[in-house]
C-alpha cells in the first residue's frame, strides 16, 4: 500500500493553528492621559529651559558667597536660655497645629472618602474643603489670623492646624477608600451604626496609614514654620526674620543651623514614634530603629502574629512600656499648650473682628498692578514649580532606587543613600533658597534650585518605600532566569513602581506650586514677591486675587491627577 503525503494548503493551516488572542484595542482616554503627560513633560522641560539654570554661572558666582560668608564671619547664637525657649515654643506650636489638624480631618475624611459618605453632595463638599485647605498657603492663613487674633502662636498654630487639615484628610480618605469592606458591612448587617462602623470597621485598618501621614506631616509642618515669622508668629522664624531683616546675618545663620539641627532630629524621633505607635519591631535597617534598640525598646508583635491564647494579656512589661509613652506623649502636649501660652479669651472675642477683617479682603482686586503683571508672576511661579519637579524626579529616581532595600547593592549603600535623605528633609526650602540667592541672585533660579533640593528629600523617600513594597515574585523570577540586577531592576521593579511614581510626582507639583509661592517672599521669584507687598502693605485684597490664582492652580492639578490615577490604575 502506498502512502501519499498531501502538502497542507493554506487554508487548512489557518484552520489548524492555534488562535491568537485579539490585540486590545487603545482607549481614547489612555491615549488623551498619555498625550497630558507627554504634554507636561515638554511644559516641564521648557520651563527648566527659561529658568536657564547655568552650572558654569553658577560656579563662577561662588566667589559671591565666599565674600558673604567671609563678612558674616563665624556664627552667633541667641542666649542658651532664650534660644532653648525659641526651641521649645516653635516646637509646641507645631505639634498643637499638627494635632489640631489632625482631629479635625478625620471626621473631613469620612465625608471625603466614596465608601462611607452619606451621599455625593457631602463628598464634594469635603472634598472642596480639602482642596481649599490645601490650596490657601498657610502664610497667608497666618496674616489673616494676626489680624483677627493678638500677636503669639495661636495664628501660627491655627494657620499651620487649618493648612494640614487638606493633606491628612486626602490621605485619609485615599486609605478608608482601600480598606477591606468585610469587617464594615458585618457590622452594618448586624444592625450597627454609622459611628459604630466607622470605629470598629475602618478606623481599625486606616490607623496606622493616619499616624504616618500624621507624624510625616509634622515633620513638614516644623520646615514650614520657619516662613511663619516674616508673618509676626513667635518663635525661631520670627528671629530669624528679624535678624536677616536687620543685616545680622551671623545670627540669623546660627538660628538657621539650629533650625536645620530641629529638623532632623524631629525627623529621627518621628521615626522612633511611628515604629513604636504601629507595633513595628525594629529591625537595625533605620536611624529611629537603631535608637530603640539602643535604648532597649524591642518593639511588640502585630495582633496577627500573636496567638489566640494570649489576645487578653496580663499587665506586662510590653504594656507597661506603652502606657509610659502614652504618658510621655500627653505631658508633651500638655507641655506644648503651657509654653504657648495661649489667649483663651481671643476666641471670645475674635467674632467682633470678623466682619472687619472679612471686609479687608473683599472684594479682590489687582490693586496697583496690572492684570498682566499678575498672570505673568503667576505663569512664573507654575514655571519654577514644574522646573523643580521635573529636577526632582530625574534625582529621585536615582537616589531614591538605591535607598530602597531591593535595589540597593548592599544594606551599607541603602543606608548611606537613607542618611541623604534624611539629611535632605531636614533643610528647609526657605534656608536653602536665602543660601543660593547669595550665590545666583534674586530671581527664579534660586527658587528653583531650593525646590529641587528640598523635593529629593520627599519624594526621594516615598519613591524608596513604594520600590521595596513592590511584589517580589517577578523579581525572584528574573533572579532565576539568570537576569542581572540592572536587568531586574528595569524589568521588574520600575514598572511595578511607575503607578505610585505617577502619584508621588503629581503630589511634588502640587507641593511646589504652593512653596514655590512661599520662596518668592524671600526674593526666590515669581507671584511670592507680589504677596509678601500686598501683605505688608495692607493690600489685602491682592492678597485675596493671588489666593484665588493659586486655588484654580491646585484645582486644576489635583484634577489632573484624579484623572490620571483613574485611567492608569
Amino acid at each position: 500500500m502506498t502512502l501519499t503525503l498531501e502538502r497542507p494548503t493554506a487554508a487548512s493551516e489557518a484552520a489548524t493553528a492555534p488562535t491568537q488572542p485579539p490585540k486590545p484595542r487603545a482607549q481614547p482616554e489612555k491615549i488623551a492621559a498619555g498625550l497630558t503627560l507627554v504634554a507636561l513633560v515638554v511644559a516641564s522641560v521648557l520651563a527648566l529651559i527659561s529658568v536657564d539654570i547655568s552650572l558654569p554661572q553658577m560656579a563662577a558666582s561662588w566667589s559671591n558667597a565666599a565674600r558673604f560668608f567671609d563678612r558674616v564671619g563665624g556664627l552667633s547664637f541667641p542666649p542658651l536660655p532664650e534660644l532653648l525657649y525659641l526651641t521649645a515654643l516653635t516646637v509646641g506650636l507645631v505639634l498643637l497645629g499638627t494635632l489640631f489638624a489632625a482631629v479635625f480631618s478625620v471626621p473631613l475624611a469620612w465625608l471625603a472618602a466614596a465608601n462611607t459618605s452619606p451621599g455625593r453632595g457631602w463628598m464634594a463638599f469635603a472634598r472642596f474643603l480639602g482642596v481649599l485647605t490645601r490650596a490657601v498657603p498657610d502664610v497667608v492663613l497666618a496674616m489673616v489670623f494676626v489680624l483677627m487674633f493678638s500677636l503669639g502662636t495661636l495664628p501660627g498654630i491655627l494657620a499651620i492646624g487649618i493648612h494640614s487639615i487638606g493633606m491628612i484628610s486626602k490621605m485619609f480618605a485615599d486609605a478608608i477608600e482601600q480598606i477591606d469592606e468585610g469587617p464594615r458591612l458585618a457590622i452594618r448587617a448586624a444592625g450597627g451604626s454609622r459611628s459604630q462602623e466607622f470605629f470598629s470597621g475602618v478606623l481599625p485598618q486606616v490607623l496606622p496609614s493616619w499616624v504616618a501621614t500624621v507624624l510625616h506631616r509634622n515633620d513638614i509642618n516644623l520646615r514650614g514654620s520657619v516662613i511663619l515669622g516674616y508673618v509676626g508668629v513667635a518663635g525661631l522664624g520670627l528671629e530669624m526674620s528679624y535678624a536677616f531683616k536687620s543685616l545680622n546675618y551671623s545670627l540669623g545663620l546660627g538660628i538657621a543651623l539650629v533650625i536645620f539641627a530641629l529638623c532632623v532630629v524631629m525627623e529621627i524621633v518621628s521615626s522612633a514614634v511611628r515604629t513604636v505607635m504601629l507595633g513595628l519591631a525594629p529591625t537595625r535597617r533605620g536611624l529611629g530603629d537603631r535608637m530603640l534598640r539602643r535604648f532597649g525598646v524591642t518593639g511588640r508583635r502585630r495582633t496577627a502574629d500573636v496567638p489566640a491564647a494570649r489576645l487578653r494579656r496580663p499587665l506586662d512589661y510590653s504594656r507597661v512600656r506603652n502606657a509610659v509613652w502614652g504618658g510621655l506623649a500627653l505631658l508633651v502636649v500638655v507641655g506644648s499648650v503651657w509654653i504657648c501660652d495661649i489667649q483663651w479669651g481671643d476666641f471670645l472675642t475674635v467674632w467682633s473682628y470678623l466682619p472687619d477683617t472679612a471686609a479687608k479682603f473683599w472684594p479682590p482686586s489687582f490693586g496697583a498692578y496690572d492684570a498682566t503683571v499678575m498672570v505673568a508672576a503667576m505663569a512664573e511661579t507654575i514655571a519654577i514649580a514644574l522646573a523643580a519637579t521635573i529636577l526632582t524626579v530625574f534625582a529621585s529616581i536615582v537616589i531614591g532606587s538605591l535607598a530602597a532595600r531591593n535595589v540597593a547593592p548592599t544594606p551599607r549603600v541603602r543606608a548611606a543613600f537613607r542618611l541623604i535623605l534624611v539629611t535632605i528633609r531636614g533643610i528647609p526650602e526657605i534656608i536653602l533658597a536665602i543660601v543660593l540667592i547669595v550665590v545666583t541672585g534674586l530671581g527664579a533660579q534660586a527658587g528653583t534650585i531650593a525646590l529641587a533640593i528640598g523635593g529629593v528629600g520627599l519624594l526621594g523617600k516615598l519613591l524608596a518605600d513604594s520600590l521595596e513594597e513592590v511584589p517580589a515574585g517577578p523579581e525572584h523570577a528574573l533572579t532565576a532566569a539568570g537576569a542581572t540586577r540592572l536587568q531586574v531592576y528595569a524589568g521588574a521593579t520600575v514598572p511595578q513602581g511607575m503607578k505610585a511614581l505617577l502619584g508621588h510626582s503629581f503630589y511634588m507639583l502640587d507641593t511646589n506650586i504652593r512653596a514655590a509661592t512661599i520662596l518668592g517672599l524671600v526674593g526666590g521669584g515669581g507671584v511670592g514677591y507680589y504677596l509678601l507687598n500686598a501683605g505688608q502693605g495692607s493690600r489685602y485684597d491682592l492678597v485675596t486675587t493671588i489666593v484665588l490664582m493659586i486655588l484654580v492652580t491646585v484645582v486644576v492639578v489635583e484634577a489632573l491627577a484624579m484623572w490620571m490615577r483613574r485611567v492608569f490604575r
